[in-house]
């Protein structure tokens, strides 16, 4: 019975540690698509391109981790400002599907630029001390319990940012209405400029922690992919959702990996697709998104 609870708490714990980068990179989706009506299908390759950067200062260039880290996120900040400003801001009134097969396009364009400067290989980089910690018999690597702390401590300060900062307000308020924000001096193109820079950041981020557990490749992209239930799991405007849709496909992922692989090979990858599909058939705005009723 010991047994089973310590390879159930292995199977949770690493869950939520994964869940909680999940959560950390969903937050970029809702982010601009609750300031800006755009579901940004390039969020995995903005990911993978600040897991690059990162891994080429510290490796190729021999800097520290740090220095790395700070010139990943400034590039990161003028990746999002570059997107927004030459990419998406000339399409402003234009069809949303044409705004969203934009972003396609530039998942494939990043892409192709990440393999013309780096290659195919998957390229490891572990900043993290790689023997186990026990945690009353539950054995978890340092890389998982720093990843749950950095995602969970930015996730709270986003929050609290939202929340009470001057930014922040102006950035729920775009959200909620484009429009009357504008009216009352409030300036849209500004806030999405923010909003990008954010998604950006947050996305290198969760890339730089992602690329510590499996390495960093072309293949790190699809974790936008796989994100994406999380957020329309836990509904598409609603950052609340976004955090707790990445907690439960990571814990999802690590328990059906554990207990239902063994019998079905690599039904982690699709269940959280599977689940996605049932609630969304109960609620199709997700758990915590915003229902609109249209009346004629």
């Amino acid at each position: 019975m010991q047994g089973e609870l310590l390879f159930f708490m292995q199977f949770l714990l690493s869950g939520l540690s994964m869940g909680s980068i999940y959560a950390l990179v969903a937050l970029g989706f809702v982010l601009i698509y609750k300031s800006t009506s755009i579901l940004n299908l390039a969020q995995g390759e903005i990911l993978m391109v600040g897991a690059y950067i990162c891994l080429s200062m510290t490796l190729d260039f021999g800097l520290n981790f740090f220095a790395s880290f700070i010139i990943t996120m400034v590039f990161s900040v003028i990746l999002g400002l570059a997107i927004e400003r030459l990419v998406l801001r000339p399409l402003i009134g234009e069809p949303i599907i044409s705004v969203i097969m934009v972003t396609l396009g530039l998942t494939y364009i990043l892409r192709g630029v990440v393999i013309m400067l780096w290659g195919n290989d998957i390229r490891q980089f572990n900043i993290f001390p790689e023997e186990p910690v026990d945690l009353w018999g539950v054995k978890l690597t340092y890389l998982y319990l720093w990843s749950m702390g950095i995602s969970l401590l930015l996730l709270t300060g986003f929050a609290i940012f939202f929340k009470y900062a001057r930014t922040g307000i102006f950035m729920r308020a775009v959200a909620d209405h484009q429009t009357a924000s504008q009216s009352m001096g409030i300036s849209v193109k500004r806030v999405f400029a923010i909003s990008w820079c954010i998604a950006a950041v947050v996305s290198s981020i969760g890339g730089i922690l992602v690329g510590n557990i499996g390495g960093v490749g072309v293949s790190l992209s699809y974790i936008g992919l796989k994100v994406l239930p999380a957020v329309i799991f836990g509904g598409l405007d609603s950052i609340l959702g976004a955090i707790i849709g990445g907690l439960i496909v990571g814990v999802l992922e690590f328990l059906t990996a554990g207990y239902l692989d063994p019998y079905v090979p690599a039904l982690n990858e699709v269940f959280p697709f599977i689940v996605l599909v049932l609630v969304l058939m109960v609620r199709p705005y997700g758990l915590f998104g915003t229902e609109e009723i249209e009346r004629v």
